[in-house]
Formats: C-alpha cells, structure tokens, sequence
C-alpha cells in the first residue's frame, strides 16, 4: 500500500485560514533582525504566513498583524515585496499526482462495484498460468 504524505499545514496571520503551507506566502525575521519574503520556505528565522490574496496581504501589513507576529516593525519595500509573491503564487500548480503500482490497477480491475469477485467476461487470462491448459495443447 502506498505511503501517503502528510501536507504541512499553516494559519494566515490576516484572515486566521488554515491552508497547505505551499499555498501562503511566507514572511521571514531572520536571526540578523531583516525581515524578508521566503520565497523557498526554508530561510533560518520567525515566519509568518499570509494568504496570497490582496486582502489578506493589505490586512496583515495595515493591521500590524505581521508585525506583531514577527516581533519587529515591518520595512517600507515588504508591503510590494508582498504584494509581487501574491500575484506569483497565484499561478496555477501541477495537481499532485499519487503513485499507483500495476499490481493496485490489476486489482482495481478486478474488483468491480457489482461484482461477485469473478474475472470479467471477456477478461483474458495470462498465458502459462494454467498448466493443464498449456500441456494438453500440444
């Protein structure tokens, strides 16, 4: 059985939303004091996440939320640093794809709603899984 990971999962300081951590913005304290857009996710610091919807970015920034959150006052280029990773992260993801071995599709085929358990009819059985079919014929 495939192994299924857990999605991390984040609040937005602005609207209190819980959302994937992949889908917010994250807004970083660094241990120098800079307060920074992580655009990767992984910069060393405080983080915070914001939406990337305007509202929610004009809310965390006016509201000092943000600030609040990050213990420092926020710098005057954050507010259109901001606002460009919104419009960024609001392009359209690759849907996340889950891995399936052939055995799980044979299976599948298998188990049909409906059905008793039976092989379909028309279904074909592999050659040389039935030997007393395979040594009679020749």
């Amino acid at each position: 059985m495939p192994r299924v990971r857990k999605v991390p999962q984040r609040q937005c300081v602005a609207c209190g939303r819980t959302r994937g951590k992949r889908d917010l913005v994250r807004v970083v304290r660094t241990p120098t004091g800079d307060v920074h857009v992580d655009a990767t996710g992984r910069l060393a610091g405080r983080g915070a996440y914001v939406c990337p919807e305007a509202d929610c970015v004009e809310r965390a920034v006016r509201g000092g939320r943000l600030a609040g959150v990050l213990e420092q006052p926020l710098p005057e280029g954050l507010l259109d640093a901001l606002r460009e990773a919104a419009v960024r992260d609001e392009a359209p993801r690759a849907p996340v794809v889950r891995r399936v071995s052939l055995r799980q599709v044979q299976e599948a085929g298998r188990a049909e709603p409906g059905t008793t358990g039976t092989p379909r009819s028309g279904a074909h059985t592999p050659i040389g899984l039935n030997r007393r079919e395979t040594e009679g014929s020749s």
